[in-house]
């Protein structure tokens, strides 16, 4: 064993002093957060250095001041060889998740736009992006542990990915894959803030304070969020969400005939596409063809897109609600959905060009993403469960 370093670190570190204290306050049967308190650390620190550190040899941990003095030396060596270099298996499922391809439900493979090409610069804005699988780095990494369970070599942590994408000289990824983030960002960057929607007329009756008690903890399914996000030109797509789930419907909004050949009168048609009665209609027509037990509420913003609440509510079911003004956190299962999405649709796109087939595609991706709410399952996943938990066996799930 080399000799051991007792130079005393910044006090960022534990010193040798310290270890000492700890392997004699472990054999004398104190717990970690005694240990903490008596020697001025954090009760987490003793844990980890008591889990890494610890001397392995016959088969069992016991901690030594000295042997967890040169495990942590060795450790903290540098330059260390990024694990996404040295382990190609998992490099290669890492670069799948963030790039791999966009596929309708029966596999076949969506072309999406052609995006300019990749400069290295920030944030692309108001120009088509790649559509790509788009797993974040922490979907990555925790769904590892689902995928792998018993081989502890596919492990890796969110911040690791990151740095390999951002910082130069990682060179496990290709830099160029930065575009594959939800949110493109070259560089590290807070984000901005979103500008005010619009308000709209709702009554009394229909406002969130109105809504059901069950609809805040998640724990009945059927409870929906709704919102349109919009695009270049007055074009746009409704998004529902199911609060339990994350489950995601894309409603398709085509623009009517008479769009851009006519002037636009104050109170015309809405030949955008996303008027009272179309939006109701696509609602409709996504709501009803689910089971009766996810349709029982919608929660939306204030736009006036939804003026025909009432008629909706009769045609389908399912009671309407909509959120104070200025209060997007009282949708935050849809708002935080439609940032996602803004990875397939940017701001500043014609969100009109895609066909219903195509935000199928988009749709069961997003559906096919874990996520961490549902502790790393998809929403697919989790909805088939419900489903099979509730429903007879002889009706389908979603497949």
């Amino acid at each position: 064993m080399p000799p051991i370093s007792l130079d005393e670190p910044s006090g960022r570190y534990l010193s040798f002093a310290e270890r000492e204290e700890i392997a004699l306050l472990w054999a004398q049967g104190r717990g970690v957060r005694e240990i903490g308190r008596m020697i001025g650390r954090d009760a987490g620190t003793i844990s980890r250095e008591l889990r890494r550190n610890a001397a392995t040899r016959a088969g069992k941990q016991e901690y030594r001041a000295t042997v967890a003095q040169w495990k942590a030396q060795q450790a903290a060596k540098r330059p260390k060889t990024a694990k996404l270099v040295s382990n190609p298996r998992l490099r290669e499922y890492v670069q799948d998740r963030l790039s791999g391809a966009v596929r309708r439900a029966g596999g076949e493979l969506v072309a999406g736009p052609t995006p300019r090409a990749w400069k290295g610069r920030n944030k692309p804005r108001r120009e088509d992006r790649r559509w790509a699988t788009a797993w974040s780095p922490e979907q990555i990494s925790n769904r590892l542990k689902l995928d792998f369970p018993d081989d502890e070599s596919m492990r890796i942590s969110h911040e690791a990915i990151y740095q390999s994408l951002f910082i130069q000289g990682r060179g496990a990824l290709k830099r160029e894959l930065v575009a594959c983030l939800r949110t493109g960002r070259a560089l590290r960057v807070p984000r901005a803030r979103a500008r005010q929607r619009r308000d709209g007329m709702v009554t009394p009756e229909v406002m969130i304070s109105q809504r059901p008690a069950e609809v805040e903890d998640r724990a009945v399914p059927g409870h929906w969020e709704g919102d349109l996000i919009i695009g270049l030109d007055r074009s746009a797509i409704g998004t529902l969400v199911e609060r339990t789930t994350r489950f995601t419907l894309l409603l398709h909004l085509p623009r009517m005939d008479g769009w851009g050949a006519e002037a636009r009168s104050k109170n015309g048609p809405a030949l955008a596409g996303h008027g009272a009665e179309a939006v109701r209609e696509a609602i409709a027509a996504a709501i009803t063809a689910l089971p009766e037990q996810l349709r029982r509420t919608l929660t939306w913003d204030r736009g006036k897109e939804l003026a025909q609440h009432a008629k909706l509510t009769i045609d389908t079911g399912v009671q309407v609600y909509f959120a104070d003004p200025h209060s997007p956190w009282q949708r935050g299962t849809n708002e935080n959905t439609n940032g996602l999405l803004r990875q397939y649709f940017p701001k500043g796109t014609d969100l009109a060009r895609w066909n219903t087939d195509e935000l199928e595609a988009v749709t069961a991706t997003l559906n096919g993403r874990p996520r961490k709410a549902l502790g790393w399952r998809t929403p697919g996943e989790a909805l088939n469960d419900l489903l099979s938990s509730t429903q007879d066996s002889g009706v389908a799930t979603t497949g």
